[in-house]
């Protein structure tokens, strides 16, 4: 998980992982859409391929590389603690339980009541 959150850290190895998103690229197609020098760009890479966050495929004399989401599971899951939706869930889930609850006491409050109501 630390070497997948410091792969991320970075601004450009971000943007990396959204170019990737979609599509397979070539290390140059990446390359050409910054300002910076090639090989700042490929020692991006190289983070993201040491970190699991992409792997490279050689075709012929291009390197493409594409996007290995499954990396993130473990950085989500550690993350998901500090969403505020999470506290949510819990509480919308012991709401639901509640409401169960009651409505299966009020159908056999009333189902007792009807029975005595029959035998008066």
């Amino acid at each position: 998980m630390d070497d997948v959150a410091a792969a991320i850290a970075d601004p450009v190895r971000r943007e990396i992982l959204v170019m990737l998103r979609e599509q397979r690229l070539a290390a140059g197609e990446i390359a050409d859409r910054f300002e910076i020098s090639r090989p700042a760009v490929s020692r991006h890479l190289r983070v993201l391929r040491e970190s699991g966050l992409v792997r490279d495929t050689l075709v012929g004399r291009r390197r493409l590389y594409e996007l290995d989401g499954s990396r993130f599971a473990g950085l989500i899951g550690w993350l998901g603690q500090f969403a505020p939706a999470a506290g949510w869930e819990r509480r919308l889930d012991a709401l639901e339980t509640e409401v169960y609850r009651t409505r299966r006491e009020r159908r056999r409050r009333d189902a007792a009541d009807q029975r005595q109501e029959n035998t008066a």
